[in-house]
């Protein structure tokens, strides 16, 4: 059963009044989203505008091979599916109630969670060719990444809102009562989400990681971009929010440090100083992406013009141990995914702000790329050394945005396997086992949205749980794939109860 609602609140947060939708009132729930979105929420991305509906649409597929001509140089036609033939579209699911953009995904037993400009979707996946809406609350806020543990969901918000409810609405950041920072929901009963609590972060949250501590669940939250007319959000903003919430109590979720990431003198701390100094390179005014590795008391941050490994043994005090930079290459640090022997990381630079046609030949293939770094050293005397680029090996369109973005590890025992989303590049899958020498050895995507002029759309989040593929595609919906290659198919049996991907497991724990 789908439902479209703005969740109830417990006391401790403002009253939302709840408004539900029973199947067939699609007009109603139009109704409802025009009359709350009075403004599109404030984008990591260029946000040109909600992309228009794609129901029933039915996109031409094909099925290339190595050497083909698509990674020859061939680009797909408008909403042409092309994949190599290890790669099978088992379904799509397009978007419905929720008209912003999709973002990040994270699972639970037999349910994704997706998380979009409007509020959050959740899907029962127990049957992969056939997911099933089991829920779609209606809750603006970009970017509106979301993660789960147990019975608490998180949600990112990273635009100026009226309030902290779910009727909130966009206002100019310089207005002081503004909020932003990370929404609490209780998802016990999965169809009826409940908002029961709400904590505002110094610029909000652009995305956050959780670190679940026996009774307790801490957040780290990335934010950057710094507003000095806001009061939260002065520089130098060279930190992250903790927040530390109860799971028995997450009415009583608070922030219990700002640890100081990039400490330096002057105005702006001491990260990267961009441009000028830095053509092209993005000034460190606090973190995109944090990925934890709970297991190694490692985490690895992608932080704008930097990044880093650090320690969090003490998950309210985590310590730098390495600091490092590419002012040739990357424009900005995006993300980072650890390999499961922890003694590599892979950073993704988001050349053009995910909203850029990055993937052809004027940018070439070490802009816009992955960075693959080895872990060298013990200890706090552990450095990330540099040791190649990866970026997928087909040109892509002039129309079509386009870049390194969100994956995960595949996890495949004395092989470095990752599934990756490339906006409007596809999902690729490929092999960093070398360092040096990474390789494609799968992948899916679609043409672009537009022949004529640059549409923002493509998967923003591809990850591998549970023997499938799910990606969010911004504007086309949810996918699945399935991905039969010898190389891969043992992923196949490892079982999971959860993932959050920048709470990365330990895949092997969980080998049966």
């Amino acid at each position: 059963m789908t439902s479209l609602r703005t969740p109830r609140t417990t006391s401790d947060t403002r009253d939302v009044r709840a408004r539900f939708r029973r199947p067939g009132a699609a007009s109603v729930a139009a109704g409802l989203l025009a009359a709350l979105l009075a403004a599109s929420p404030a984008a990591a991305i260029p946000d040109p505008g909600y992309p228009p509906s794609t129901r029933g649409v039915a996109a031409p597929q094909r099925t290339v091979g190595e050497g083909s001509a698509a990674q020859a140089g061939e680009v797909p036609g408008v909403d042409e599916i092309v994949h190599t033939p290890n790669i099978e579209h088992l379904a799509n699911v397009p978007k419905d109630a929720l008209k912003g953009f999709n973002t990040d995904l994270a699972f639970q037993g037999e349910y994704a969670f997706a998380g979009n400009y409007d509020g959050f979707r959740i899907f029962d996946i127990g049957n992969p060719k056939d997911p099933k809406t089991v829920a779609q609350v209606l809750c603006p806020g970009s970017q509106n990444d979301v993660s789960v543990s147990g019975d608490l969901l998180f949600l990112s918000t990273d635009s100026s809102r009226s309030d902290d409810s779910c009727t909130s609405t966009t206002q100019p950041a310089s207005v002081k009562e503004s909020w932003e920072g990370i929404k609490i929901f209780d998802i016990s009963d999965i169809a009826n989400p409940r908002y029961v609590a709400a904590v505002e972060t110094a610029c909000g949250s652009h995305t956050h990681t959780i670190l679940p501590k026996g009774k307790d669940v801490y957040v780290y939250v990335s934010s950057y971009s710094p507003n000095v007319a806001f009061p939260d959000c002065q520089p130098p903003h060279d930190g992250i929010s903790v927040i530390k919430v109860p799971r028995k109590a997450p009415e009583r979720a608070a922030v219990v440090n700002f640890p100081v990431l990039f400490p330096g003198e002057g105005p702006d701390g001491g990260g990267n100083p961009g441009a000028p100094t830095h053509p092209g390179v993005s000034k460190t005014t606090g973190c995109h992406d944090i990925t934890v590795l709970p297991g190694e008391d490692l985490a690895a941050g992608a932080c704008m013009g930097d990044g880093i490994l650090f320690d969090i043994k003490d998950p309210e005090h985590p310590r730098v141990i390495d600091q490092v930079q590419d002012n040739v290459n990357f424009s900005f640090w995006h993300s980072a995914t650890f390999n499961q022997k922890a003694n590599k990381v892979v950073f993704t630079d988001e050349l053009g702000g995910g909203g850029g046609a990055t993937c052809n030949a004027a940018v070439g293939p070490n802009r816009g790329a992955d960075g693959i770094y080895d872990i060298v050293g013990k200890g706090d005397r552990r450095k990330l050394v540099f040791r190649s680029y990866y970026k997928i090996p087909r040109h892509q369109a002039d129309t079509e945005n386009c870049v390194a973005h969100n994956g995960s590890l595949i996890p495949v025992k004395g092989k470095d396997l990752m599934v990756q989303a490339w906006y409007q590049g596809g999902v690729s899958v490929w092999d960093f086992t070398d360092s040096t020498a990474p390789k494609e050895i799968a992948y899916f995507e679609r043409g672009p949205l537009s022949a004529t002029g640059l549409s923002v759309g493509g998967s923003w989040s591809a990850y591998y749980y549970n023997g499938h593929i799910y990606s969010n595609d911004i504007a086309k919906g949810f996918d699945v794939l399935k991905l039969s290659d010898r190389r891969t198919d043992p992923a196949k049996r490892i079982r999971m109860d959860r993932l959050n991907v920048q709470s990365q497991p330990d895949y092997f724990d969980l080998d049966d």
